[in-house]
């Protein structure tokens, strides 16, 4: 059974999850640039820098879930998600340029061999604490990046596995530099400044994507549509929209009913259809159905300069002024279907005074009623 978490909940974990990452990060970044200068790694200094550029972004992880958790208002109806969006590109554009810093400094060194000084073994230590230390913290905070939905902390929590993997990276060049090989210090610089831009890069994207508003993933659009089609009363579905808002989905969809359906049952299918989606997919939240009596994907826009209820029942009035049944109509139903307007007149069943009297009037009101271009079909009801 899946728990919703309130706005609340969500953003304490987040935040619990994030200040944890500050305080690890904190010491890591401190303990690897201080043995990295006195050890003599470039490998273990790049790698602290790494680290220091994880604080920046909890930091930025901090301020955008303050915002985002924030309630839909006036100016954001459809809430402040979008700043976890903004946050992950940010933290994306963070590592890249991070990666570029690093990449640069090992390369200079890589062209400046006799600068390369063999680093000591207690930066192995510093190397092997900081894979470890991130490693966990990884997994902790993509845990709970995951129970709240938040792509913003899933990144977060990938930047802490890149100081992960680069540690190891630099694990294997400073051993490698001790036992006589001192450019590996530098090229393990160099693949993490590398791993760093990758991973950047795709963090970024996604942020990019979600912002340019593209749709959901082709998998989750065929199960939405068949979700749908489900609903009992949708004959069809088209102009299925989606886009993604921080952790939630949102779906627009114009489905197609029977052409006679009253408005309420019509509306009663829309709210089945966005029922459907809500309780079905963890990740949708706001549902929009347009309700279509004709699918207007193929038939675009046939009934848009049709006159409205009262404009045209005054120029049916115009027509009928020789028929004197219709002072007793009861009731007129419209149908704007194929670019025309069938109607149903309801008249008092005391108005027969014979059977095929009905047949008669019918005659009368149909061809008065077809004067007007406009007029589809015209029937009749006696009650």
């Amino acid at each position: 059974m899946i728990v919703e978490l309130s706005k609340a909940q969500r953003k304490q974990a987040m935040n619990r999850a994030t200040w944890w990452g500050i305080l690890v990060n904190l010491l890591l970044s401190i303990a690897k640039l201080i043995f990295g200068f006195i050890g003599h790694s470039q490998a273990l200094i790049a790698d602290g820098l790494h680290s220091l550029s994880d604080l920046i972004s909890d930091g930025m992880v901090l301020l955008a879930t303050h915002h985002a958790s924030a309630e839909a208002d006036e100016d954001h109806p459809y809430g402040h998600e979008r700043y976890e969006t903004l946050a992950t590109i940010a933290l994306g554009v963070l590592l890249i340029a991070v990666a570029i810093g690093i990449g640069i400094n090992a390369f200079d060194h890589l062209l400046n061999p006799a600068e390369l000084i063999i680093p000591s073994t207690l930066t192995l230590w510093v190397a092997g604490l900081s894979i470890a230390s991130k490693e966990v913290l990884f997994h902790y905070t993509m845990l709970i990046a995951r129970k709240v939905k938040s792509k913003m902390l899933e990144a977060n929590a990938w930047h802490h596995r890149s100081d992960a993997i680069s540690s190891i990276v630099v694990f294997v060049g400073i051993t490698g530099a001790i036992l006589g090989w001192p450019m590996l210090d530098a090229i393990a610089a160099l693949i993490v400044s590398l791993m760093i831009v990758k991973i950047g890069w795709e963090l970024s994207h996604h942020g990019i994507k979600e912002l340019v508003d593209t749709a959901l993933e082709p998998k989750m659009l065929d199960a939405i549509k068949q979700a749908i089609l489900q609903v009992d009363g949708v004959q069809h579905l088209h102009l299925l929209r989606t886009r993604r808002m921080g952790h939630n989905a949102l779906v627009d969809v114009h489905i197609l009913v029977d052409e006679r359906l009253s408005v309420s049952e019509g509306h009663q299918i829309s709210e089945a259809v966005a029922a459907a989606l809500t309780s079905g997919f963890s990740d949708i939240n706001d549902v929009t159905v347009h309700i279509d009596p004709e699918d207007d994907e193929v038939i675009p826009n046939s009934c848009r300069k049709l006159p409205l209820r009262s404009e045209l029942l005054h120029q049916l009035a115009q027509h009928w002024q020789a028929i004197p049944e219709t002072a007793q109509i009861e009731n007129t139903v419209l149908h704007y279907l194929n670019g025309k307007v069938s109607i149903e007149i309801f008249f008092p069943l005391s108005t027969l005074e014979t059977p095929e009297s009905a047949k008669t009037l019918h005659k009368k009101i149909s061809d008065a009623s077809h004067k007007l271009d406009h007029i589809g079909d015209v029937d009749i009801y006696f009650k």
